[in-house]
């Protein structure tokens, strides 16, 4: 069974930057999209930023412009880079990644808190 341990998660004031890490246990060549959601309390599990094999990406509109992903097939890790974090950021950021159908991973949570 294919492991996904995210790491980088904090606390970090507003405008400053945290950068999560979510290595897996096979190589990620074997999966197709690997992704980052968040869920913060209260609120529906949404789809922060994916990318590819390939290393094509996808945001959603929300983190524009500050929230970078990208991966690592050689070290079979993904990557989320926040930037000019916000109070609305702060939630339990979840790595995903799929290899096809009925082979979907996700890794345990890691803790992101935007506060002064």
């Amino acid at each position: 069974q294919v492991q996904l341990v995210e790491s980088g998660g904090g606390l970090v004031q507003p405008g400053g930057s945290l950068r999560l890490s979510c290595g897996a246990s096979v190589s990620i060549f074997s999966i197709s999209v690997m992704a980052w959601y968040r869920q913060a309390p209260g609120k529906q599990r949404e789809l922060v930023a994916a990318v590819t094999r390939g290393g094509s990406t996808t945001y959603t509109d929300s983190v524009k412009g500050r929230f970078t992903i990208s991966r690592d097939n050689a070290k079979n890790t993904m990557y989320l880079q926040m930037n000019n974090m916000k109070p609305e950021d702060t939630a339990v950021y979840l790595c995903h990644g799929v290899g096809g159908p009925g082979l979907d991973y996700w890794g345990q949570g890691t803790q992101v808190t935007v506060s002064s």
